[in-house]
């Protein structure tokens, strides 16, 4: 056994017999390491280690603390079933969320931004910076529509981990897992089509259906196993539904896993109705337990699944490198490209099959789901802390977005108007629905390493939300 796990072990001891209680700080590191003669580092592993067995938390600048052992918020309550297809609204606020640019002195809490600053990171900027200094014309050239052959195969070998065998040959690169949705929708579906989607859903497909003039359908959704398929079943039965958009693995915005057996369900429901299924695996990858979840396509066996996803959530969005693996669509998707953005850039995608063929993908994904894993249990603990009682929270098994539902009559539109004078963004709940609906929920973004900078960010987000809450109330 090591050193390590040793000490985590007799400090775990401690705290279960009473010796260290519930909000007690916990020995520094450097105290730590003269009274056991170990390394800095093997402290800060043994402490790391009990972080993932719940028994020690983090505080930025005071070193580590016995959980307060709170019970956790109550789950989001489920979406109702819409009475009737909708057109979508809600461009505006959209708008206003992606306006704001990153890294400048706004504290975007509503932002689905992955942590870009892990060293994990480097050898992708070398090959970048190396590539760049090539001058080869190849990395310049506009490339294949399908996309390049050495990215394309990485892609099939990574999606064995969800349980599909793709060829290269039947995937195509995209620009962004938002492109790979959008084509896919234009493939199949006309002006005036129905879609249905989870609801709260992403709201970069609530606004693809609004450009493309279609109507979407909103579906119950439960926060931990995802839509109803009762629901969805009688909708088949009332409305000439042309597809279902959803994203089974990691939900952006709840969370939820979606559990296998619903997963064959809904595509037996698929077959049933000659539905086609647009899967967003986006977050896929960063699940919290092992192995990653099996998507929808895995189950496939007639091509009815359209599976979309990139690296803009697993390693940067600034790369806009995604991929998707139409089925029997195939061709048609490939047209819908060609007539919208064309070729995907060459130099990411070189970039990405050097990168991902030399190794160093897998230990960044590893890295970043035991970051986020951590960084949720702080937001939330900071939620339970500076949200008003009642408030509820998504339980996520993977990714960085936190669902957060308040009393029925808050307006999380005015809470971030309220907001702005202090820096500080979040993604109003009103978006992630086609109908306008959950304007008294909001998301929340943990991606970051808990700081002070972000607890205070959450405490005035939390304060704010307390007194626009007792004024409603008042």
């Amino acid at each position: 056994m090591t050193l390590y796990v040793n000490l985590a072990e007799l400090l775990g001891a401690r705290i279960e017999q009473g010796l260290y209680r519930p909000g007690d700080r916990l020995p520094s590191v450097r105290t730590l390491s003269l009274e056991h003669g170990v390394s800095l580092s093997t402290v800060q592993q043994a402490y790391r280690h009990l972080e993932d067995q719940g028994l020690a938390m983090p505080r930025p600048k005071s070193g580590y603390f016995v959980p307060l052992g709170r019970e956790r918020p109550a789950l989001p309550m489920v979406s109702r079933m819409a009475q009737r297809p909708v057109e979508i609204s809600q461009w505006d606020q959209v708008l206003e969320l992606i306006s704001v640019a990153p890294g400048g002195d706004v504290m975007q809490l509503g932002r689905g931004m992955p942590d870009i600053s892990s060293p994990t990171l480097k050898p992708l900027l070398r090959t970048l910076s190396r590539m760049g200094r090539r001058q080869q014309v190849k990395e310049l050239s506009y490339g294949s529509l399908q996309g390049d052959p050495g990215l394309r195969e990485q892609v099939s070998r990574l999606m064995l981990d969800s349980g599909c065998q793709v060829p290269a040959e039947d995937i195509i690169i995209t620009t962004g897992c938002h492109e790979a949705l959008s084509v896919a929708i234009r493939a199949i579906c006309e002006p005036g089509d129905i879609v249905a989607v989870d609801s709260p859903s992403f709201h970069g497909v609530m606004q693809a259906l609004k450009g493309f003039g279609m109507k979407a359908l909103e579906l119950p959704t439960d926060p931990l196993t995802g839509i109803s398929l009762e629901a969805l079943e009688l909708a088949l039965e009332q409305w000439p539904i042309k597809a279902i958009q959803l994203t089974p693995s990691c939900n952006n915005p709840l969370g939820y896993i979606m559990p296998d057996a619903n997963k064959r369900a809904l595509l037996t429901l698929a077959q049933r109705y000659d539905m086609a299924i647009i899967e967003d695996d986006v977050y896929g990858d960063l699940a919290y337990s092992y192995p990653r979840p099996r998507s929808i396509k895995s189950y496939d066996g007639d091509g009815r699944v359209l599976l979309c996803s990139s690296f803009s959530k697993t390693l940067a969005p600034g790369l806009r490198t995604g991929w998707i693996a139409p089925g029997r669509y195939q061709q048609q998707v490939l047209h819908m490209k060609y007539i919208g953005t064309g070729m995907t850039a060459q130099l990411p995608q070189l970039a990405l099959a050097d990168f991902i063929g030399a190794g160093h993908y897998e230990p960044h994904l590893r890295r970043m789901r035991n970051q986020y894993a951590r960084s949720l249990e702080q937001m939330v603990d900071w939620v339970s802390r500076y949200f008003p009682p009642g408030t509820r929270v998504s339980q996520p098994k993977g990714g960085f977005m936190l669902w957060v539902e308040l009393d029925p009559g808050f307006d999380s539109q005015r809470l971030n108007r309220l907001l702005h004078p202090h820096k500080i963004q979040v993604a109003p709940g009103s978006i992630f629905s086609a109908a306008g609906k959950y304007r008294n929920c909001l998301r929340m973004n943990y991606a970051g390493k808990p700081s002070a900078e972000i607890e205070e960010a959450v405490r005035k987000v939390g304060a704010t939300t307390c007194a626009l809450l007792a004024e409603h109330q008042a």
